[in-house]
């Protein structure tokens, strides 16, 4: 956390969030035409946000694409703000990323987290039935083998499946790629999107990458900016406490 502050404190670095906050998935280049300054020094400046977790690199070809990663203000929100304020504060102050992309290959959401775990443990977390539903509020059914379906279901006994799909690739414990749709919109193509669970050794911890694209509207990018953050933070604390956090869980948004 104290590398989050750091960040932070420069003024730089926060005019970078910003820029990526209005558009995320830029290369070096699109960050430094709004940045007066060298090449080099917003590089410097952008490692630096990457190891505060706060900005997170994939690359595309030739290209190294940066993404805004809102988790750890979403826990710094959680751990400083909401608990002295109204809950309701949470949604009025939620960290929110609206990208439009002209590149449909660009991943649309790129979320990065670190657990103290295993990649065997963060693995179970994402896919046993029991698990989810503890800490998302919903379980996530299914074999889990490449073309199988899988289902969001309520966790009140009543079988709903909010949200339905695919699995595309799964590859324990280090890959999970997976479409998602709302049940009534199931098998038009249009209205999937592709979620992809990226699980990596990272010293004693685990990072955990969540990239999710082909989101159809603005309201779909509105519900994932929010959601997946609280999905992690209460992923992280379920794991590394074994009590999810105290929060509305949240389902996969209708695709």
């Amino acid at each position: 956390m104290d590398q989050v502050f750091k960040a932070l404190a420069d003024g730089t670095r926060r005019r970078l969030l910003d820029r990526l906050h209005e558009h995320s998935g830029q290369t070096l280049g699109e960050l430094c035409e709004h940045i007066d300054m060298t090449r080099q020094s917003v590089t410097q400046h952008l490692a630096v946000l990457e190891a505060a977790n706060l900005v997170s690199a994939v690359r595309r070809g030739r290209e190294k694409l940066h993404y805004l990663n809102p988790v750890p203000l979403h826990e710094i929100q959680e751990r400083w703000i909401d608990k002295f304020e109204r809950p309701r504060l949470r949604a009025l102050s939620a960290v929110k990323r609206r990208a439009e992309e002209d590149m449909t290959d660009k991943p649309t959401f790129v979320y990065v987290i670190y657990i103290e775990s295993t990649p065997e443990r963060i693995w179970d977390a994402l896919t046993d039935a029991d698990m989810t539903a503890a800490y998302w509020g919903h379980s996530n059914v299914s074999d889990w083998k490449p073309g199988s379906r899988w289902e969001h279901r309520r966790t009140d006994g009543s079988g709903i499946a909010d949200a339905v799909g695919a699995v595309v690739e799964s590859e324990r414990p280090t890959r999970l790629v997976m479409t998602g749709v709302a049940p009534e919109d199931e098998g038009q193509e249009e209205k999937y999107s592709r979620i992809t669970f990226d699980i990596e050794q990272h010293g004693d911890i685990v990072r955990l990458t969540v990239t999710e694209e082909d989101l159809a509207d603005e309201a779909m990018l509105a519900d994932v900016s929010s959601g997946w953050p609280a999905v992690l933070s209460n992923l992280k604390s379920f794991i590394e406490t074994g009590s999810p956090l105290p929060q509305e869980p949240w389902l996969m948004p209708s695709r």
